[in-house]
């Protein structure tokens, strides 16, 4: 960003259980084919090896692991070296990506992200495809927060095509649950200094999309402008605007930002913002039935919505009450649901804000199998599934929250409710469950590894009474962005 204080400116399951015929493997492959072998499981490779600088060039003396936070790629304003560029650049150039990162700012931070690079030494925001901006947005030197008014014009806070596309800035009174008090303010989807955020980039051809902590702040096709100053909104020329190829870059203005799980994924010459997914669509297995697979119109053919006026996400009450009256509940339930729930980039998307609730599958289940992949989108996110109504298989950001990993029975007081083991992917990076329910009893498997074994599930609603015998699964809200799909079930 380049503003007063930027100071570098010119210078990112039993018995058959175990049976091998449902595939749970992704399909997805980097542009050059075959999956590189440092590739996770939606094909991303790490840009950052959490040690040093290797494939990294420019401000190497200004940047480095921080040695309080081993993993942690730290910018340190004060090595730097006066006459020498502040910009930390990938030493490959890219085209076509998808960029996942998580980074923290501190009070009043400032740095950015150069995409398409041609120059490392010059001016990422005019002379590379753009700058995307890394700001602290609530930050008392860029918003009032007593007048609630921004002090710098819309293209110039977190996310925003600098100079030229706004990011999205509406993130008021949106969150449950008191969750506001995690976010810097004026609107922003950033967090507070000394949070961690996630972001995800997509780079196709000209257009751009900017996801933070799981929603779509920026969505831009640079196309639309020349680039010679006379039609882009900060009345600058950005020559580099139309770059089909260059450097990533990490922009020095000044401020200790860390960054950290940096993973990138090539895309082919030829491919479609719009045909972008984070993972590829998997084959139903045999005997399954698909609830979701991509489509959209599976949303309100297989699902409902679950509310809790009146308490109606209780299966007791549910259960308790006329035909009419829940028929009443239900046209409530989905009129919401539809407003949250939505299908996004081939997943099933869950904004998290207030009114949303949880999902329900239109059919009730007795004893099931079933597969669900699922992504949680922002640094200690939360989220879950109910089994016959009652919580809950657990889903939440294992390496950053309690250290235990997700799938466990949370909600169980006498019987365990902790996964045996930790075997959660990266925040941001597709999992997938397979779950097994016979009775009262719940398996668990979390990317392959038994987590949950022959488990009994307590009735969370009166444990005096042993889990219901059938009723509908669901997807929980927790106030949190998420993302689930490829989703089968077969009964038993």
């Amino acid at each position: 960003m380049k503003i007063v204080a930027a100071a570098f400116a010119a210078s990112v399951l039993v018995g058959c259980i175990s049976a091998p015929d449902i595939n749970c493997n992704y399909l997805a492959q980097p542009a050059g084919g075959a999956k590189a072998s440092n590739a996770d499981t939606d094909g991303f490779v790490p840009l950052f090896n959490g040690k040093d600088l290797t494939g990294w060039i420019g401000a190497t003396g200004m940047y480095g692991v921080d040695p309080n936070e081993p993993g942690v790629l730290q910018c340190f304003p004060e090595r730097h070296v006066k006459g020498q560029p502040g910009n930390l650049c990938t030493e490959k150039q890219y085209r076509n990506f998808v960029l996942r990162f998580e980074f923290c700012m501190p009070t009043n931070g400032n740095n950015g992200l150069g995409i398409r690079m041609a120059d490392i030494t010059k001016d990422a925001a005019y002379n590379g495809m753009c700058e995307l901006q890394l700001l602290d947005d609530g930050g008392s030197a860029y918003y009032d927060s007593k007048r609630d008014q921004d002090l710098l014009h819309g293209y110039q806070y977190t996310g925003s095509v600098y100079g030229i596309v706004p990011s999205r800035r509406d993130n008021v009174g949106k969150q449950i649950w008191g969750k506001e008090k995690n976010f810097a303010g004026g609107g922003s989807y950033l967090k507070k200094p000394g949070m961690w955020n996630f972001e995800e980039v997509r780079v196709i051809g000209s257009e751009i999309e900017v996801y933070l902590n799981g929603i779509l702040i920026t969505k831009a096709d640079v196309s639309k402008f020349k680039g010679d100053g006379t039609d882009t909104p900060d009345g600058k020329k950005h020559p580099g605007l139309h770059n089909a190829v260059g450097h990533i870059g990490w922009l020095g203005h000044g401020y200790n930002v860390k960054w950290r799980n940096i993973r990138i994924k090539e895309l082919p010459e030829d491919a479609k913002m719009d045909a972008v997914c984070p993972c590829s669509v998997k084959k139903c297995p045999a005997g399954f039935t698909t609830l979701f697979d991509g489509r959209p119109e599976q949303l309100t053919a297989n699902w409902k919505g679950v509310t809790t006026r009146e308490k109606f996400d209780n299966p007791i009450v549910r259960q308790a009450a006329k035909p009419g009256k829940r028929a009443d509940m239900q046209k409530y339930a989905d009129e919401h649901m539809v407003k949250h729930w939505s299908v996004r980039n081939g997943a099933l998307f869950f904004d998290g804000f207030k009114g949303g609730y949880s999902l329900a599958t239109k059919k009730d289940y007795k004893d099931f199998e079933m597969c669900v992949d699922w992504r949680i989108l922002s640094v200690t996110g939360d989220s879950g599934l109910y089994l016959r109504g009652s919580p809950q298989v657990q889903i939440w950001d294992a390496h950053n929250q309690w250290h235990i990993g997700s799938g466990g029975l949370y909600n169980n007081k006498k019987n365990p409710d902790k996964a045996l083991s930790i075997a959660d992917h990266l925040v941001g990076t597709w999992n997938t469950f397979r779950i097994k329910m016979v009775g009262e009893k719940v398996w668990v498997w979390l990317n392959g590894v038994l987590v949950v074994d022959n488990t009994t599930l307590e009735n969370y609603w009166d444990r005096s009474r042993p889990i219901f015998p059938v009723e509908q699964i669901e997807l929980q809200c927790h106030g949190d962005p998420v993302e689930f799909r490829n989703i089968f079930i077969r009964e038993l």
